[in-house]
């Protein structure tokens, strides 16, 4: 069975009040992420995920790298996402080269900042993508490149207990990112053998009938440990979000089946036509996917469209890091979460 409303305020509660950007000179946490049911666990204990986009990470002076860390820790925040896989802007950072073998120096970046966030206690999602980018080539686009790719991230990132795998971004999508279900079924055993442990998903963007059809597919084929839609991006999506995720969950009750929902890329600022969201947008929607009973949620962040797309945010964070990116709203967005989480504290 799914978290009931209230356990999942608690769960939000309890993982929250420890705040890693707090973490005291020279102090070090580990963190072991992990599913009990519908939820996650860090080192045993049911934890909700409140996570922000940091894509261009491995593109980042070290410097900027550690200052957003401290942010994002001292905000509440306990996991980013970093992409493996990132090229844009005429910089390709990837740490996987386009046949699946290791690109340095920034495989070895994307180790150093796993071992980072494991000592901050904080989650990192690790993402490949069959993307054909801007730079870098056309990327992974057969499965024997892609299982190497998955081979080279296990075994190197395989001493940390702290991230997970999403196999391929929005893999569904019917273009050079979309990775077949028989792919998706190989990359996972292969992952299995390596580490057998470690958590994997791959990520589908679809309205929520749709995904809700390839439920069988994820969980009784692939056997993925959770379940993630980047869903519509519209005025109404934060008002949907807790419906979407009920119903995700009553689909999984008629298959028997019971995971973690994970909100891993939700809308964001710069993106939708006609519409900016407000930080009221992302605190309901936030909001919803807890009451819903979700195990994790995203604050999602990325280049402007139009121009030079600036503000870029996360998707490059070369010249400017993450938190001297974020808008006025987005800023208001990193306040209201930290007054949230302590005002949840009281009693």
């Amino acid at each position: 069975m799914h978290l009931p409303k209230t356990l999942g305020l608690l769960l939000w509660a309890m993982t929250l009040s420890v705040n890693a950007g707090e973490l005291p000179v020279g102090a070090a946490q580990h963190a072991e992420l992990g599913v009990r049911e519908s939820a996650f666990t860090v080192n045993g204990r049911p934890a909700f995920l409140l996570g922000i986009s940091y894509y261009g990470a491995l593109g980042a002076p070290e410097e900027f790298i550690r200052q957003d860390l401290d942010d994002i820790g001292r905000a509440g925040f306990n996991w980013i996402r970093v992409w493996a896989t990132w090229g844009a802007f005429g910089n390709n950072i990837s740490a996987i080269e386009t046949n699946g073998v290791a690109r340095e120096p920034f495989l070895t970046k994307l180790e150093n900042l796993v071992r980072e966030c494991d000592r901050r206690g904080m989650i990192v999602d690790v993402t490949l993508s069959r993307e054909n980018g801007k730079t870098g080539g056309p990327r992974l686009q057969h499965l024997e490149e892609h299982e190497r790719a998955v081979r080279t991230l296990v075994e190197r990132l395989r001493p940390w207990r702290n991230w997970y795998l999403d196999l391929g971004n929005e893999r569904n999508i019917g273009d050079a990112r979309n990775v077949p279900f028989e792919d998706l079924k190989r990359l996972r055993e292969v992952v299995r053998q390596l580490d057998p442990q470690r958590l994997v998903t791959a990520s589908h963007s679809s309205d929520d009938a749709s995904f809700i059809k390839t439920f069988d597919n994820y969980l009784r084929d692939v056997r993925v440990d959770f379940i993630v839609n980047h869903r519509p991006r519209s005025s109404e999506s934060a008002a949907q979000s807790r419906a979407a995720t009920e119903q995700y969950f009553g689909a999984m009750k008629t298959l028997g089946i019971t995971a973690p929902i994970h909100f891993q890329e939700p809308f964001r600022r710069g993106y939708t036509k006609g519409w900016e969201p407000s930080a009221d947008d992302f605190l309901h929607d936030l909001r919803g996917a807890i009451e819903g009973g979700a195990a994790g949620w995203c604050f999602h962040n990325g280049a402007q469209s139009g121009g030079d797309q600036q503000p870029r945010r996360s998707f490059d964070l070369r010249e400017k890091r993450l938190f001297d990116q974020l808008d006025p709203i987005e800023l208001e967005v990193v306040r209201r979460v930290h007054s949230e989480i302590h005002s949840s504290q009281k009693p």
